[in-house]
Order: structure tokens, then sequence, then C-alpha cells
């Protein structure tokens, strides 16, 4: 009899067994170099999802939000917190800065959120300490010429003690005792920091101050086992958006190292920080902008340095939402984009700020590199050495002002052909088409 109920078990089509088996989750990220317009996408597909869950980085991310004529910037808390109807986690994966943290919320009490009910905070995140800021910029300092343009949040040095077994997370906050392990590693890390013989005009008695402050803030939220709620979430059939930070070309080990990140920004960091399985994940969208910027520094084939990419940044407002610094601008890389494409599985592509490039008469996209004057079609692993030389195509530019359109069908047949061209290229299609910064400035295209 139980050889006869396992054969059925076996044969009976999986719909039937259970429900919950195809419940899955979404995973939005970046395929870029950072800042192409995560937060508005979050913010505007939000009221798809009852849960929204941020996966790594820390607040060197900066997700701008704009609605109503407000404009906010989020560093550490999921996009989804201005919908009330939707939860937001801080997954494992995240760094936590305790100070930034209490900026943040806030900012967030004058509005009508129930941020103690809304947002939960995964007991295993890494908590960002004073001392690592400092290590972050005595290290970046000591490099001189050979800097990376480190946000100086002291994300790295907190990533390292993470991998090296000496970090201090979330629920390590709740025990009295965890004072002792916090003096520990701050004596630790004021040796380290000693060595690079660099005078920094930093206050860690300022910073302490902040800190502890951040703490207390912390210890008022719901603490959890984020990887239990959201695997159990799934099997009650929640929708889930995952939302990255930073971008595909940052990553630690697929992006233009050593000019990267600390962590994972691609598809695969939302399971290790969130503690999903790969096979709940369902859809990935990527987020990209119509031309290609960066900030700090690193190899960038397609920068502009003349009175377009000038024209660009001042248009499109590329300044850091993080750091305020000016970010370099260039047309838009469909060799980096295929390849973060690719190692994504991106599903579906969401194009940003095709705004920014009216009254631009011709636009210009890369097809291919030219290395030692032989050319490629994909992403090498050493462009930052060698002599890179772009490959364009050129396309005709629209004069026409497209931020109050809103159906596909009204925008200008040279943005549709540019858009077009981007789809056959990298082979995936453009499911959304932004024409501005705030949430309604957005067009969901049928394809």
């Amino acid at each position: 009899m139980l050889i006869l109920r396992i054969i059925h078990y076996i044969y009976t089509p999986q719909v039937k067994r259970k429900n919950s088996y195809y419940m899955s989750l979404d995973l939005l990220l970046g395929l870029q170099w950072g800042d192409e317009g995560k937060g508005k996408i979050v913010d505007a597909i939000t009221s798809k999802y009852d849960i929204i869950a941020r996966f790594q980085g820390g607040p060197n991310a900066g997700h701008t939000i704009e609605f109503d004529g407000n404009k906010h910037v989020l560093h550490t808390i999921p996009s989804g917190i201005f919908n009330n109807e939707s939860v937001n986690i801080i997954g494992n994966g995240v760094v936590i800065d305790p100070g930034i943290f209490l900026k943040e919320i806030d900012g967030l009490n004058k509005y009508s959120i129930d941020l103690r009910e809304n947002l939960l905070i995964s007991k295993r995140a890494h908590i960002i300490l004073p001392t690592h800021k400092i290590i972050d910029a005595t290290s970046e300092a000591s490099k001189g010429k050979k800097k990376i343009g480190s946000t100086l949040k002291g994300i790295g040095p907190t990533y390292m003690d993470k991998t090296g077994r000496n970090g201090i997370r979330v629920g390590d906050i709740i025990d009295d005792s965890w004072h002792l392990k916090y003096n520990s590693l701050k004596d630790k890390h004021l040796n380290i920091i000693s060595n690079f013989n660099q005078s920094i005009d930093i206050s860690l008695e300022d910073l302490e101050k902040e800190f502890f402050n951040g703490i207390e803030c912390l210890k008022s939220f719901n603490l959890i086992e984020s990887e239990t709620y959201l695997n159990n979430s799934l099997e009650q059939g929640k929708r889930i958006l995952a939302e990255g930070a930073q971008g595909s070309l940052l990553d630690i080990d697929f992006g233009t190292y050593p000019y990267v990140t600390s962590s994972n920004t691609t598809a695969a960091g939302a399971c290790s920080g969130l503690g999903i399985p790969p096979n709940r994940i369902k859809n990935i969208i990527g987020i990209f902008k119509a031309y290609t910027t960066r900030v700090g520094s690193g190899p960038f084939p397609t920068e502009l340095f003349d009175s377009t990419g000038e024209r660009i940044r001042e248009v499109g407002h590329e300044y850091g939402a993080t750091t305020g610094r000016d970010r370099r601008c260039g047309w838009l890389d469909l060799i980096a984009l295929k390849y973060s494409v690719q190692i994504n599985g991106v599903t579906e592509l969401n194009i940003m700020k095709s705004d920014v490039l009216s009254s631009i008469n011709k636009l210009k996209v890369c097809t291919s590199y030219l290395i030692d004057n032989n050319e490629i079609n994909y992403f090498p692993y050493d462009i930052k050495s060698k002599k890179v030389i772009p490959q364009y195509i050129e396309f005709n530019g629209w004069d026409e002002d497209i931020t109050q359109i809103r159906s596909e069908s009204e925008l200008p047949k040279e943005l549709k052909d540019y858009i077009s061209f981007i789809e056959s290229f990298v082979n995936v299609p453009v499911k959304l088409i932004s024409v501005g910064p705030d949430r309604t400035q957005t067009i969901h295209r049928v394809t």
C-alpha cells in the first residue's frame, strides 16, 4: 500500500501536490555601474508585491524616489517603504550603519508609515562600526593615486570582518554583554588604523555618539530570522520582490575589479543575501539607463569628455545620491549590458532616463570593443590596463519633450527604434520605459 502511495505521489502533477510549489519571488537589480534608477522602479511596482526585501550592500546605496513634488533618498531601507500595504525587510546580506539608519527613520517619521509594523530587520545582517568608517578613510587615503573611489561609509571593512568571522551582527545587540564584543573589535580596528600612518580628520567620539543612538533605534524594531520569514511567506503564497543595490558591473566577482563594491550585486547575491534558494526566483528585472554613467574611479570605455557628456550630466542631474560627486557620463555600452544580462539571467528590461537623450541630434551605442587591433564582442577580463576602443553604431535622435508622454504609441519613432535595437542585441524585451524621475512618468509596455 505504501509503495502505491509513493508511486501515486511521484506521478501526480505538481500543481495537484501543493500550490505553494509554484510560489516564487521576482528580483530587481541594476545592470550598469549603479545609479540606474532602481529605487523609482521598486516604488512604481511595489503595489504588485506583499514584501520588498533588500539583499546586499549598505548605505553606499542611494535609491531615489520622487512623487508629489518631493524627492526621497533611501540608503538602507527598501524602496517599498512608502507603500503601507507592503512589508519591507532588510536582509542578512545588508550591512547597516546604525547612525545612518536612525537618520533615515527620522526622515520617514513625517509620513503616515507604520515603520515598526512595516519594516523588519534580519538578525544576521552585519553592523558597520564607527571604526569601520575610519579604516575605510585611512585605507583610501593611503592608496594615493590608486584610490578606488570608495564612498567611505565603512562598507568594505565591514564585509572584511564578516568574511574574517569577526563581525558584529544585529542579533548580537540584543545580548547585554555585546559591548564586550564591540570594545574588543574596536581595539583591533584602532591597531589597524595606526598602521596606516594617515592623518584623518574624523572624530571617533562623534561617530560613537551617533552609533549608539542608532543602536537603540535598531533595538526598537522587529528583529527576525528573515530567511525563515521569507521562505514561510513563499509557502503562504506571498508575492516577494528582492531589491538589489549598486550595479552588476560593481559586483565583487564579476565587476571591473578592483573598482567594485564589496558584495555580490548580481542575481546570485539575492540567494545568499536573503536565504532564498535559486529555484524560487522567477522574473529577473534588469534596470539600465539609456546611456551609461559611473561614479568614482575605474574603467569606462564609452565615457564622453565633450559637451555631449556635460549635457547628459546636467539634464540627467547626474550627481551621486550618496556622495554628491559628479557622475561620469557616456554612450550606452551594449557589450557591458549584454554581459550583465547574461550573468544575471535577466528576463525583462526597464530602460531609465530616456528623456535625457531628447534633443541630441545623433546618438551612439557601443556594439563591440577594439583591443590591440582585435575586435571583440564580449566583456573581457581586463578593460583597465589595455586600450579599449569602443566601436559604435549611430542612431538619429529626437527633438520632442517626452516627459509628459504616458503611452508607448506616442513616443517618437527614433526612440522606439533605439529601444528595438537594444532588445535585439541583448535578446531580452524592454517592459518599462521611464520618461522622467516621478513615479507617474513611467510607461508599462506590452511586448
